[in-house]
């Protein structure tokens, strides 16, 4: 493919620091205005940004989602105003009065980036770390999608990355596990601009940091270069030139900037950092830099006509890039039309005619087996469906058997013991992301937000604590992210606590916009994965058993279909309203069925509900809800192998909730759920005491 336009090197010009002080001071006036913000980032950074924005960067602000665009991620998310400057001098549908109206209620320019909000901002950053390892998680895709789809003579996807990361994001856990990944799989597409300043909220960074950053990356196998001064022009687009140059590895650029750069009693120090510079100290940095007085948000009419060109440039490089897709489309219509569905987030026609069936059966099966043969059936029939696990394969049972595992193509392994057969490259479908599940929930985020993909991810359920910002970030951007989780109680028996989850479904059921999924047996399971699949507003996490459970026989029970409506009345003794109502979820279903027929047969009117997801079923129509559950019982009895807490939600303050009020023990399942009272025996002696 075409390189595109180059725009040239820079050569310093009156015009170009213009250019800068205006970024500088539109922060400034912003941050000032809302008498809240964080100045000494975009003041310091703003060089480093005008020069990768204006020189490197391929988007068009009059199409954000222009599918082959370089995506630029705002890692330090206090530091927004720097990005909401850039969006709106560039063109981006982002007016000054947006700028004017920062961290106020209604405005497109909230206090930290919002993806779904303001138009060009590709992830939701703030919290520190998350957007570098999102960013690992677009250069992922962006490998994926190249390898899937360019052929000889035609390159349709073809970009890079870009992040400007701070120390603090440098210093979370979660970037550490991310860029030693991405150093691993060699995604030399990713370039990370480190805005160096040293100094964190609290005071200088040698507080705590006194690492060598560039070392600790070149030992992750990253390209490393430094900039001493990040006002140098010319010295940082020479390294994101030599940056863009070295597609064999990430890089990093380690720039020195001033934070509060020309704020003469404030930069240099965490006086600048989280919060305005006063009236009397932005006076004194506008005469320190030249810059006029008044009026506050001032752009002057060459640096907003410079700017502005942005949206020329992104238009001819959109256009040069469609002309190339329609010759691609030409010589590859099928693949033409299937990277327009997924681009587009769409599924296809009738993916889901091969999901499984599951006959009856005692013995049955766990449903984390069942999820592995759902899988595998979706597999063929979705391609953008990509995922993996934190190094749990052999136990989650979620990898896609026969579609290659995602490698970097250069790098031969030692041995090839766990590849699940298939390509052994970009193109491969399963990831490992080892022993990060930090990491790996903020990287689908990234995959997901860069399009495409559908990402999966899977754990244990007791280390979802480890996964929760990010699983908390994708329910904020509304993203279709999907999250197996097994292992999913007291039911996992030997490893003992520190393996069973105890509080974790209900701190799941907390975070708004997760969808959380707990299916009774596999053939809620297949109806789980199609739910999931379907939910494009957010991520669903779908919560499997290590051991075994029966296959409900269907003809005597309501259809596995209910669970799509999150709740439904799985079966009951007579057609009359019910003196008592059992509610399960997933392994504690079956034994609230045990328990209603135990009551039936000694006269008691009893109906079981099968409560799969506490989201789906609250989304219903209040009329659906009451025909499930009818207010007129209050007889009431929940059981699920997990904290108690959250449940009067359904059972009221009259009801009663079989569960649990400490950790679990190390023994096997079955001999936990007794010593716990998770029985069958239990429920019923609970509903006929409430009857009482």
């Amino acid at each position: 493919m075409s390189t595109f336009i180059d725009i040239g090197a820079v050569k310093e010009s009156g015009l170009d620091q213009r250019c800068i002080n205006t970024i500088r001071f539109l922060a400034v006036d912003a941050v000032q205005k809302a008498n809240s913000g964080h100045p000494g980032m975009p003041m310091g950074a703003a060089a480093m940004a005008y020069v990768l924005w204006t020189r490197h960067l391929r988007h068009n602000p009059a199409n954000p989602q222009w599918a082959n665009r370089d995506r630029f991620v705002l890692s330090a998310g206090h530091g927004s105003m720097l990005l909401y400057a850039l969006l709106h001098l560039t063109g981006y549908d982002l007016p000054l009065s947006e700028l004017q109206s920062f961290r106020q209620w209604g405005s497109r320019t909230p206090g930290h980036p919002e993806s779904h909000l303001t138009p060009g901002v590709e992830v939701t950053t703030g919290p520190l770390g998350q957007g570098i390892s999102n960013a690992v998680g677009m250069a992922l895709a962006e490998a994926h999608l190249a390898a899937q789809y360019n052929r000889p003579g035609h390159t349709i996807v073809d970009h890079f990355t870009y992040v400007i990361a701070s120390d603090g994001d440098l210093m979370e856990g979660v970037a550490a596990e991310a860029c030693s990944l991405a150093g691993h799989l060699r995604l030399g597409k990713l370039i990370v601009l480190f805005d160096d300043n040293r100094i964190s909220l609290a005071g200088s960074t040698s507080l705590t940091f006194t690492e060598d950053v560039g070392k600790r990356f070149e030992a992750y196998g990253w390209h490393v270069q430094r900039v001493d001064d990040g006002n140098d022009l010319v010295a940082i687009d020479a390294a994101l030139r030599a940056a863009k140059a070295d597609l064999s590895r990430p890089s990093l650029i380690l720039v020195r900037t001033v934070l509060g750069y020309g704020a003469p009693h404030k930069q240099n120090s965490f006086k600048a950092h989280g919060s305005p510079l006063g009236p009397d100290e932005v006076l004194a940095a506008k005469k320190n830099l030249g810059w006029p007085v008044e009026p506050s948000f001032f752009i002057p009419d060459d640096v907003l006509d410079h700017f502005r060109q942005a949206v020329t440039r992104g238009r001819a490089w959109e256009a040069e890039w469609k002309a190339a897709f329609a010759r691609y489309a030409e010589a590859y219509p099928d693949l033409a039309a299937e990277f327009q569905r997924r681009m587009a987030g769409d599924l296809p026609a009738d993916w889901d005619s091969t999901l499984p069936t599951f006959p009856a059966d005692p013995k049955g099966l766990s449903t984390r087996q069942a999820s592995e043969t759902v899988l595998q059936a979706l597999a063929p029939r979705l391609p953008e469906l990509v995922g993996g696990s934190a190094d749990l394969n052999p136990s989650t049972f979620t990898w896609l058997k026969g579609f290659g595992d995602f490698q970097s193509p250069n790098a031969s392994p030692e041995d090839t013991q766990g590849v699940v057969g298939g390509e052994w490259g970009y193109g491969g479908r399963n990831l490992h992301f080892g022993v990060r599940e930090h990491a790996m929930g903020a990287i689908a985020n990234g995959m997901a937000r860069h399009g495409g993909l559908i990402p999966y991810t899977a754990t244990f359920l007791v280390f979802s604590d480890y996964m929760r910002p990010p699983m908390r970030l994708a329910a904020l951007m509304g993203i279709r992210v999907i999250y197996v989780l097994t292992h999913d109680s007291i039911g996992l028996g030997e490893d003992g606590p520190t393996h069973q989850p105890i509080e974790h479904l209900m701190n799941l059921r907390a975070v708004p916009n997760l969808t959380v999924i707990r299916p009774a047996d596999a053939a809620e399971t297949a109806e789980a994965w199609r739910v999931a699949l379907l939910n494009m507003d957010g991520p669903t996490a779908l919560v499997f058993t290590r051991q075994t459970l029966p296959v409900l026989d269907r003809t005597e029970l309501a259809p596995a279909e209910g669970l799509q409506r999150g709740g439904y009345v799985l079966w009951q003794s007579d057609k009359d309203i019910p003196d008592v109502i059992l509610i399960g979820t997933g392994s504690e279903v079956h034994i609230a069925l045990e328990a209603g027929k135990k009551l039936a047969e000694e006269g008691i009117k009893v109906r079981v509900v099968s409560l799969p997801s506490w989201e789906l079923f609250d989304r219903q129509p209040t009329d659906y809800r009451e025909r499930v559950l009818p207010l007129a019982v209050r007889a009431r009895v929940a059981v699920e192998a997990g904290i108690r807490l959250g449940w009067e939600h359904y059972v009221g303050l009259e009801g009663v909730v079989v569960g649990m009020d400490s950790f679990g023990a190390s023994a096997p399942g079955n001999v936990l759920y007794e010593k716990f009272g998770i029985t069958a025996e239990n429920v019923a002696a609970q509903a006929r005491k409430l009857l009482k």
